[in-house]
């Protein structure tokens, strides 16, 4: 099984060698690995080209945002399966890649998700927020329900079929994309029960109120998009974050 794995960068040189590390790192071989750059006026490719051994696709140009690079990496992708690797996150261990192949081929899902570690902006071992997914359970998309993006990998041939990101959305065409698929198209899953991505706190979703107020319209959108009622799916989405500051 070919993996294909995209990082958007834009001026991410403080944060991509990391990124770039933890995808060297890993143990399976069969991994297309496409970096997307805004235009970057820092030194991020030459991080990524000095960095990165593993890297087969480098395209680097101005863009509408991060849905629109993880687009044009959708496009490119050549892999049976497409995932995202952002440029302030990592594989939280050697085995992530071949753990994602495993848990794909055992369950014959269309689809595969895992936990996620919030972890300090400065120190990458601390961790501030565990996202537990849990069992999958698609009735559970009505209360807001979803799988950690970041761990969410699919294969790329519905991509192809049911479309991409929707560019109409700033902050939450991920949330969007997912509904999309999994309530929608009802595509299949399986869960892997392990943190498999670690993530920087400080994302565009959470880093200030007026970012807030953003997301939630943004979230009764893709909601409405769906046509799942928006109310209850929004007031749990929200307090079922609230375990997951404690159990860490």
């Amino acid at each position: 099984m070919k993996v294909s794995i995209i990082t958007a960068t834009y001026n991410s040189a403080k944060t991509i060698s990391d990124t770039l590390r933890s995808l060297e790192e890993q143990t399976y071989q069969d991994i297309e690995y496409i970096i997307i750059d805004g235009a970057s006026n820092d030194n991020t490719l030459e991080v990524i080209q000095s960095q990165c051994s593993r890297v087969s696709t480098v395209i680097s140009e101005n863009d509408k945002g991060i849905y629109d690079a993880l687009n044009k990496g959708i496009k490119a992708a050549t892999g049976d399966v497409v995932g995202f690797l952002h440029s302030d996150d990592l594989f939280a261990y050697p085995e992530a890649v071949q753990d994602i192949v495993d848990t794909f081929l055992k369950n014959d899902s269309q689809a595969v998700y895992a936990d996620l570690e919030y972890v300090s902006k400065d120190d990458t071992d601390k961790t501030v927020r565990l996202w537990t997914s849990g069992d999958y359970a698609r009735n559970d998309l009505k209360k807001g329900w979803m799988p950690p993006h970041p761990t969410f990998y699919m294969k790329r041939e519905l991509y192809e079929q049911y479309g991409l990101f929707d560019l109409s959305f700033k902050i939450a065409a991920d949330y969007d994309s997912l509904l999309r698929y999994l309530w929608v198209n009802k595509v299949s899953m399986a869960y892997l029960p392990k943190v498999l991505i670690k993530m920087r706190v400080g994302g565009a979703s959470n880093r200030s109120v007026s970012n807030i107020i953003q997301k939630t319209k943004e979230d009764i959108q893709a909601l409405k998009n769906s046509s799942l009622s928006w109310p209850q799916a929004i007031l749990i989405k929200n307090l079922s974050k609230i375990p997951q500051f404690i159990k860490r």
